[in-house]
């Protein structure tokens, strides 16, 4: 491989690195699941797949967070090099005029590729795109509001998708309320993490400002209220093979609380961490157990 090659390879890894390519691979598989087998499973599996407006929603939303990852990588440079200094090496090797570059053209192409939707796409967009900058400019700095923000931006992409099906199925409300806690609860462990750096650049995050300790009572006042809709997707509604995910989910849990409350160093949180994104990616993947048949006679159909 040439010296120039080599230079072209680092500079791409460096950008998926930032804008977290993986991440937004998964928000994608996502957003197709749900819209299969949650917003619009009465259609047809080849409809929804092949529906070009979907398509344009999915692009549209992925552009948007890999600039949301830009910007948040570009204000939070300081901060990430205390706390991850090696993907920090990765992620720099990219200028930081380079990423402001980058950001604005992955919004213009967010904003350009919504309008062929409708205009309402347009303006979510725009406003999700705002939302983004806002969070990691301020908001993400505040207590208790930079956490909620987090969450709400984490929840948009599946918003707009629930709103494009106009499906308003009360287990849908349930199945968001207990992906928000989960997301709620991932930020809130992404703090106690990062706290040597919130702590070194002011950041007035709820660990800085009101003690790891209270922190720790909050999370597990989320933990508690997450269960609580895991077991009433169980209890109450027909999640189908879906059910044994809920269930791991309250055991993963459990033992995530007990963890929680013997963790002291940034090793023990990033295990933490590591373990709330596999409840997230195999919830991703579970969808497809809700009616574990009717996928099989779906995808045939797909296919034939």
């Amino acid at each position: 491989m040439s010296r120039e090659n080599k230079r072209l390879w680092l500079k791409f890894l460096s950008l998926f690195s930032v804008i977290r390519g993986y991440n937004i691979l998964v928000i994608v598989i996502a957003q197709y699941l749900a819209s299969i087998f949650i917003m619009a499973h009465p259609l047809p599996v080849r409809q929804v797949v092949l529906d070009p407006n979907l398509f344009l929603i999915i692009l549209s939303t992925a552009l948007a967070i890999a600039s949301g990852y830009l910007i948040n990588n570009f204000y939070d440079s300081e901060k990430d090099l205390i706390n991850r200094p090696q993907k920090t090496l990765l992620d720099n090797y990219v200028s930081q005029k380079t990423k402001l570059g980058v950001y604005f053209t992955l919004n213009f192409l967010s904003v350009i590729i919504a309008s062929y939707v409708s205009f309402k796409a347009v303006l979510f967009f725009s406003f999700y795109i705002f939302v983004l900058w806002l969070y990691s400019h301020k908001l993400k700095r505040y207590p208790f509001l930079g956490t909620l923000t987090a969450g709400l931006v984490a929840i948009l992409p599946f918003f707009i998708i629930f709103v494009y099906y106009r499906n308003f199925e009360a287990v849908i409300f349930v199945h968001a309320i207990f992906l928000f806690f989960i997301i709620l609860i991932r930020e809130l462990v992404k703090d106690l993490e990062n706290l040597k750096g919130d702590f070194t650049l002011d950041y007035s995050t709820i660990p800085v400002k009101y003690s790891v300790k209270f922190t720790k009572r909050l999370i597990s006042v989320l933990v508690i209220s997450t269960i609580i809709p895991a077991l009433i997707l169980v209890l109450y509604f027909d999640s189908g093979y879906m059910d044994y995910y809920f269930l791991l989910c309250v055991v993963l849990l459990l033992i995530f609380l007990f963890q929680l409350w013997s963790s002291r160093q940034k090793i023990h949180y990033l295990l933490l961490h590591n373990l709330l994104k596999f409840i997230l990616i195999l919830g991703v993947f579970s969808i497809m157990l809700i009616d574990l048949e009717a996928v099989i006679k779906r995808l045939f159909y797909f296919h034939s």
